[in-house]
């Protein structure tokens, strides 16, 4: 018997490794699946193309679900998220000559590279983001709601495009996806300051999604799709694995990169210029472990939350985080499912031990740059 094939839709960035790996290695055809990886230009087709029924699935920045699913946005349609591909993986970095007037501020240190930025003054701080609806765009913008005199200019720039966008004088600075910031970095166009998770420790970055009415009429399709990238996402995260992962990807026609841009991300060893020794982020990019590929109802409400939405909205947006789906469909394969699917985001300080369907369960910090928390289940609205 063939195997189905299915059109899954991705942006070619590091985090698409899952995907990628599912394909390569086999765990898509031990399910009898054929993935057709159609890569595309920009979030916005990606969008469309899902939205309009061209793609089954496909890798999203996680907002976006969020957004369609609450009718924002081009494209509204009702999108579901399967599960989480990737958590963290970005970098936020600054033109050359923004860095030197910002002083002497280390890599890592949100708070201090803000003043930086706010006691700059001067013309509204372009700042290039791959997409609206994006975690690097909410990131930003809780960021820099600690500084409001601080002057934002958001410009949209396809992750590709970053490095040019700087080296053109197009953008100030940028907020993306690895290998793109380390490739900015590589060019000598720019310097970087900050990751993701100096912000956010534990932000969903990249979410596998489908439409919500497909996933209703593929049920047995989506339960294989979904022990796939299951099985990728914890191969990706076994530490013998890398060496090999980053040689699998370096190689793959679906990312087009070097090895060389491909290893800081999946080894969290980040040059932040092209003199300095590379910084070791801890948790830099996650697939799987601490349970990373979970979809937190909780966090589906944070984002919403940032989208200004009202209870109504972030219903929605709890509902799109297909949590229910997750447990049905990888407890099957041994997958460890927490006891809860909401959490009081930002309250982890430490890895923490919590409860599980297989007895205890480790997650990982995921505390705000600011020490807030957000919990919605006891929000007064």
């Amino acid at each position: 018997m063939s195997d189905t094939v299915l059109n899954c839709g991705y942006v070619p960035l590091v985090d698409c490794a899952p995907l990628v790996i599912a394909k390569e290695l086999g765990f898509a055809a031990e399910e009898g699946l054929s993935l057709n990886l159609l890569r595309q230009p920009s979030w916005s087709a990606l969008r469309d193309l899902l939205a309009a029924g061209h793609l089954d699935a496909a890798q999203m920045l996680s907002p976006m679900p969020v957004a369609m699913s609450m009718g924002l946005g081009g494209m509204p349609a009702r999108i579901d998220t399967l599960m989480v591909l990737s958590v963290n993986g970005t970098v936020f970095g600054v033109s050359n000559a923004l860095r030197a007037e910002l002083g002497p501020v280390l890599f890592g240190d949100a708070d201090a590279l803000l003043a930086a930025l706010a006691a700059r003054g001067g013309a509204p701080l372009r700042i290039g983001v791959p997409f609206h609806y994006s975690m690097h765009r909410l990131l930003l913008s809780y960021w820099t709601s600690a500084a409001p005199g601080l002057a934002i200019e958001e410009i949209t720039v396809p992750p590709p495009r970053m490095a040019d966008a700087v080296a053109d004088g197009f953008v100030d600075a940028f907020w993306v996806g690895e290998p793109w910031g380390s490739l900015a970095v590589h060019q000598s166009v720019a310097e970087l300051m900050m990751t993701g998770r100096d912000v956010w420790q534990f932000a969903p970055e990249k979410v596998l999604a489908a439409r919500h009415d497909w996933v209703e009429a593929n049920e047995d399709i989506v339960r294989r799709l979904m022990r796939a990238i299951y099985q990728a996402a914890a191969w990706l995260d076994t530490p013998r694995n890398k060496p090999l992962a980053v040689e699998i990807l370096g190689r793959s026609e679906h990312l087009s990169l070097s090895p060389y841009l491909i290893d800081p991300a999946l080894t969290g060893h980040l040059s932040p210029s092209p003199t300095a020794s590379p910084a070791v982020v801890p948790r830099f990019l996650q697939f799987h472990n601490h349970a990373a590929s979970f979809p937190w109802r909780s966090q589906a409400a944070w984002i919403a939350d940032q989208l200004g939405a009202d209870v109504g909205g972030m219903e929605k947006a709890k509902a799109c985080f297909r949590s229910d789906l997750y447990r049905r469909n990888l407890s099957g394969i041994g997958a460890d499912m927490p006891g809860a699917s909401e959490k009081e985001e930002g309250a982890l300080r430490v890895e923490t031990d919590v409860a599980s369907t297989r007895g205890h369960m480790i997650l990982a910090p995921d505390a705000f740059f600011d020490g807030r928390t957000f919990d919605f289940s006891s929000e007064n609205r």
